[in-house]
This record gives structure tokens, C-alpha cells and sequence, in this order.
């Protein structure tokens, strides 16, 4: 197939209206998981306890009521969405130059997390269950364990850290706004102030999951590497931890809200 024909395939495919609402659906599912993980890290900063991160969220989902028919809708939304984002990043002809290499890097990157996240939902949805804190040290380990293993730990730290200040910049930057379509009024700046406030403490939770990588190979202890609930956990030990802590719940419930609102805004 002819490279024209290929991406006029991809763009059909991209603009057709299952494949729209179902990206939309998956916008609002991942609400719904950041809007569990922030109620569980208000939760730890309060003592109740729980897993804060997405294998926390969809444990707890599929305990609840009908919480398997709700995994099995954020496989489908998710999966959507990621095939989404990939597609976008086929089709991306702007900015021309390193910013296009940057842009295209950063959907393929958004297409393979909520990939990864469908998958790790549908062994949920299934009945299975799954450790990400266990994983992400013993996978730490492994790569302390071989030849060049702690440069690529290091190098995933600072990307991770990366991520995270991307995130709190958009926020900071308002440029999330670029991507939905800002209702006037007082429904605008709601939508805006939610993402302000839920892209800095996701950026935050995100910084200090890479922060925890690099801890990992300073102090040569993989468990330290632990993922976003060992990252939310970390923030106990500062000062004013706990309200450190509800300050990044909420923020978080607010990126949840926000998902949300996107749902329905989000230029696809």
C-alpha cells in the first residue's frame, strides 16, 4: 500500500465516529481511575490506608458492585483512545522539525500508556490480579543486576522526571487548553482551573516516581523504586507530608474531573 493510501486509511480511521466516541469514553474512564487513585491517596494521607496507583484503583473496582462491567468499559475506552493517540502520530504533518519529532514522540508515548493500562485493566477484568510496587522493584533489580543497568535506570529516572515536569508546565502554561474546546463563562474557567490544578499534582506524583528510581541505584535498593503509590507514599516523610499528600489527592480528583469535562471537549 502506497504511502498516501496508508495514511488515508489512518485518517479514516481516526475520524470515524466509533472509534471518536469510543476515544471519548476512554477519556472519561481515565477519569474514573484518577478519580479512585486521588481518594485512595487522601485516604493514606489520613491513614485509611490502600494501594495509590492504577492496580490499586482496579482492585478496587473489581470488588465493588458491577465493578467488572466498569474494567471491561475502561479496556474498550482505553484501548480506543490509545489506538487514538497512535493514529494522531501517524498523521502528524505539524510543526515541521524537531518539534514534530517532539509532538509525534509525545502521542506515541500517550497512545502506549493507555495501551498498557487497557492491558493491565483486562487481567483485572478477567479476574486476575496484579503488584505494580513488586513488579517495578523486582524489574529495578533485574537491571541493577546487569552491565550497564544502572546508566538505564538513571536514564528512565530522569525521563520519568521529565514527564512530570512536562506535566505541572502544561498546567502551569494552561496549554491543555489547546486540545478541548473552552466553554465561556463560569463553565470555562472551571474546566480550566481543574486542569491547571490536576496537571501540576499529577506532574508532581509523576517527578517523584522518577525521583524514586534514581534513589533506587544511589542507595542500591530496588524496592525503593516502587511506582506511583511508593511515590505518594514518599511524600509522608516531608514536612507536612500528609497535607503534602490531600494537597496531591485532590489534585488529582480535580485531573479526574477534568478527564471528564474532556470527554466531551476534546478536539478529536
Amino acid at each position: 500500500m502506497a504511502p498516501s493510501s496508508a495514511r488515508g486509511v489512518a485518517r479514516e480511521a481516526k475520524n470515524s465516529t466509533v472509534l471518536t466516541v469510543l476515544a471519548r469514553t476512554g477519556f472519561a474512564v481515565n477519569g474514573i481511575l484518577h478519580l479512585l487513585i486521588g481518594g485512595i491517596a487522601i485516604g493514606i494521607a489520613t491513614g485509611v490506608g490502600g494501594q495509590a496507583d492504577q492496580t490499586g484503583a482496579l482492585g478496587a473496582l473489581a470488588s465493588a458492585p458491577g465493578g467488572v462491567f466498569v474494567l471491561w468499559l475502561i479496556v474498550v475506552g482505553l484501548a480506543a483512545l490509545g489506538i487514538w493517540q497512535l493514529l494522531e502520530a501517524f498523521l502528524i504533518r505539524h510543526p515541521a522539525g524537531k518539534k514534530r519529532v517532539v509532538h509525534t514522540a509525545g502521542e506515541l508515548v500517550k497512545g502506549l500508556a493507555y495501551l498498557a493500562i487497557a492491558a493491565t485493566t483486562f487481567t483485572f477484568a478477567r479476574g486476575g490480579t496484579s503488584n505494580a510496587a513488586t513488579g517495578t522493584a523486582d524489574f529495578t533489580a533485574q537491571l541493577l543486576a546487569t552491565g550497564g543497568g544502572v546508566f538505564l535506570i538513571v536514564l528512565l529516572g530522569v525521563v520519568i522526571v521529565g514527564v512530570g515536569v512536562a506535566f505541572v508546565v502544561r498546567g502551569a502554561r494552561r496549554s491543555f487548553t489547546e486540545g478541548i474546546r473552552v466553554p465561556s463563562g463560569a463553565a470555562g474557567t472551571a474546566v480550566v482551573r481543574l486542569g491547571v490544578f490536576g496537571y501540576v499534582a499529577k506532574g508532581i506524583a509523576i517527578g517523584v516516581v522518577g525521583i524514586l528510581f534514581i534513589v533506587a541505584v544511589a542507595t542500591a535498593d530496588p524496592s525503593k523504586a516502587t511506582g506511583l503509590d511508593g511515590a505518594l507514599r514518599a511524600l509522608l516523610s516531608l514536612p507536612f507530608g500528609p497535607i503534602i499528600l490531600i494537597a496531591v489527592g485532590v489534585g488529582l480528583v480535580a485531573y479526574a474531573l477534568y478527564c471528564f469535562a474532556r470527554s466531551r471537549l476534546a478536539r478529536l
